[in-house]
């Protein structure tokens, strides 16, 4: 029997356990979204499609499911690039399917088609960023293109795929048994492991090293391996450093979390790492700002001082900036379940590392102390470590939080603990301004149970305040935190120590700073709206906010103060060579 492809694509998603699309209509998807409004899949409607997708990568980073993007043709898909480009760079699964034009105006240049260079070009626009971009020529390829895509998306270095339909194609007929087909091909692919005798050289590697430290960054999460990694920690004694992306792997109270490497890492864990003769790296690629420029004598030190054993599920990030004496191609969860049985085989009794647990906790206690003053300030604007402070007070052990970028993405990843794995979601590879607000939302609609708070600054919440038009229509209860500090922060900071100018980097009107009103632009909205006017005010606006149970935005002036820095990045260098200048407050 016959059906409207629009119809099959629809039931194909339920089927699938599909519960939520992330989209903005157009004159090439209303076929699809017709077809939805009968369907149990719930549409979450934005005001523009940068919303949608960044929605939809926090969604699937807190489901570890491929999320559904619905696009229109031309400006929709280029709307929505940064948020697959983001998610793309932190190995975020996502099907973006977008409307395109109609097959059989190729080479006219219709209405809103992107090709000034070839014809049919609008995948191209994908092709840098996406694992692969497909162009539906027939409709009855639609089934096993959808398959493709969704099996590609959530296989190996997980990530966003791109399914580009001519409109016409969603409203032409086929057999029904081009879907049915595709139903007897397995949903999850078993995934590589690792043998004993490969087991038993990690194990015996660690155990004989002076001084080793396990380095995690977030493919751990992806792998659903933070059960396994705890329980090689406990059992071997082992210190755990991670990337900012690996930030919460280990909860940050665990006896054996060293925490951030890196620039805005602390000069404890940079020299633990530096220091270490081997690392064993899970699901890293150690990036930049995570291995401070790769310089030798801020971070790591490999492979002059340390030898590294790596395991990834992408054998091309094994080897990518430091070389690997040992390499190991394959997925986390499964690996480390092989070396956590054959470590206990080699040493049943374990191992504890008293010394190295007392060390830590003096160290914690220590930088706790240190920052006490800014915790504690009465100062008006307030001081971040305030804000972050009294946030990690009132915030459940569980609830979610999302980050944009400056202090608020810095400062979480330095001195904000995480307790529950999974619950931050930040922008790593990307680190796109504007990541933290939208993705509260897809995190809040995948798991309404759990309290969800986004913490962002006024620049990166400016990038899209219609969110919260979606927030109220949808009733999607997340709670915005912005620490308003009146400008592009950290660029400021950086303008200002190293140019002596802040062109473009503040927001002032004559001198004087200046800033919308977002508590009245959140009413304006529908959502409740608070402004903070004293550093007093915050912590009970935010336990207000908390009982709302409802979109609410906290507007927070805060003090541009540069988040302190230990490591390294060498555009400083690039600015000012020799001269060992950071940043400054503005």
């Amino acid at each position: 029997m016959k059906k409207l492809v629009s119809h099959l694509l629809v039931k194909y998603l339920e089927e699938r356990g599909v519960e939520h699309i992330f989209g903005l209509c157009g004159h090439t998807n209303i076929a699809v979204l017709t077809e939805l409004e009968k369907s149990s899949i719930r549409f979450i409607n934005v005001r523009h499609e940068q919303i949608a997708s960044t929605a939809a990568d926090g969604y699937a980073r807190v489901t570890k499911k491929a999320s559904v993007v619905l696009s229109h043709v031309g400006p929709g898909l280029t709307n929505a690039a940064t948020g697959v480009a983001n998610a793309a760079l932190d190995s975020i699964p996502m099907v973006v399917i977008a409307g395109d034009i109609p097959s059989h105006y190729y080479g006219k240049h219709p209405h809103q088609e992107i090709n000034l260079h070839s014809d049919a070009a609008q995948v191209d626009v994908y092709k840098p960023f996406v694992k692969r971009a497909w162009r539906v020529e027939r409709p009855e390829h639609m089934a096993e293109i959808l398959e493709k895509a969704f099996q590609l998306a959530e296989s190996g270095n997980p990530g966003p795929v791109l399914v580009s339909v001519p409109m016409d194609i969603f409203s032409k007929e086929v057999e029904e048994a081009t879907f049915e087909r595709v139903k007897h091909h397995t949903k999850q692919l078993e995934k590589p492991s690792i043998d004993d005798v490969t087991a038993k050289k990690v194990v015996e590697t660690l155990v004989a090293a002076n001084k080793p430290v396990i380095y995690v960054g977030g493919g751990v999460v992806l792998a659903d391996a933070t059960e396994e990694l705890k329980e090689l920690v406990d059992h071997l004694g082992i210190p755990v450093a991670h990337s900012l992306m690996g930030k919460g792997v280990l909860p940050d109270d665990h006896p054996l979390t060293l925490g951030m490497t890196g620039f805005w890492g602390t000069a404890f864990i940079n020299e633990k790492t530096r220091t270490a003769d081997w690392i064993l790296g899970l699901g890293t690629r150690f990036a930049e700002a995570d291995s401070s420029s790769w310089e030798n004598e801020y971070t790591f030190d490999i492979p002059n001082a340390t030898k590294l054993m790596q395991i990834d599920i992408d054998p091309s990030e094994i080897g990518r900036n430091y070389p690997a004496d040992i390499g190991i191609v394959a997925d986390l969860k499964q690996a480390l379940k092989v070396i956590n049985r054959v470590a206990k085989e080699l040493y049943p009794q374990g191992f504890k590392n008293e010394a190295l647990e007392q060390e830590i906790a003096q160290v914690r206690a220590d930088f706790k102390e240190s920052n006490k003053q800014f915790e504690t300030d009465h100062a008006f604007p307030m001081q971040p470590q305030r804000i972050l402070s009294e946030v990690r007070e009132v915030m459940p052990r569980d609830a979610f939080i999302t980050t944009d970028v400056g202090w608020n993405k810095n400062g979480v990843g330095q001195q904000f603990p995480i307790y529950t794995p999974g619950s931050v979601l930040t922008p790593g590879g990307f680190a796109t301004m504007g990541f933290g607000a939208p993705a509260a939302l897809g995190a809040k609609v995948a798991h309404p149970d759990r309290i969800v708070v986004s913490l962002v600054g006024d620049g990166g919440f400016g990038q899209n305040p219609a969110l919260l038009a979606t927030a109220v229509e949808e009733n999607i209860p997340v709670i915005w935190v912005i620490m308003n500090n009146y400008a592009f922060g950290t660029i400021a900071g950086l303008q200002k120590a190293h140019f002596g100018t802040t062109l473009g980097t503040l927001f002032q009107i004559d001198g004087e700073n200046y800033s919308p009103d977002y508590a009245l632009i959140a009413k304006a909205y529908g959502a409740e709206g608070i402004k903070v006017n004293t550093a007093e005010e915050f912590k009970p606006a935010l336990e207000k906010a908390i009982a709302m149970n409802k979109p609410v935005v906290i507007d927070v002036p805060m003090i541009n103060n540069p988040t302190p820095t230990a490591g390294h990045w060498n555009i400083m260098d690039i600015y000012s060579p020799d001269k060992k200048v950071h940043h400054v407050t503005t």
